[in-house]
């Protein structure tokens, strides 16, 4: 074990206070929060079980792990919600000038439509 493997390896949580691993050192059975959603889950309210230590830009990074077995299947949005997203994206498309709905959205630096930036 390396010398930076052997500083991120801590599995009891007597010197980080939580299970500690290093990069791509975890056991099977975690999973972040990522991960987690990349399966259709989500952590479910459970403490934050292990994490995942290394030396990234700027000094220690640090990534939470969750438990899979007690991870809760993700809530499919409701209709309203659908409804809200979908106002919300249209109103991105549409210029505050000529209120025509673009096939992009409306550049923030602009404010309006390309056509309307420059009538060109």
């Amino acid at each position: 074990m390396g010398r930076i493997r052997a500083r991120f390896f801590d599995p009891e949580g007597t010197r980080y206070g939580l299970p500690t691993f290093w990069w791509h050192g975890a056991p099977d059975g975690y999973a972040t929060r990522r991960q987690l959603a990349a399966d259709g889950l989500r952590p479910g309210r459970q403490p934050i079980a292990a994490q995942i230590l290394w030396q990234g830009v700027g000094g220690t990074r640090a990534a939470y792990l969750y438990r899979l077995d007690l991870a809760r299947p993700k809530r499919p949005a409701s209709a309203a919600q659908r409804r809200a997203i979908a106002a919300a994206l249209r109103a991105r498309r549409t210029c505050p000038t000529c209120r025509s709905v673009c096939d992009y959205y409306i550049p923030r630096s602009l404010g309006e439509c390309l056509t309307c930036a420059d009538p060109r």
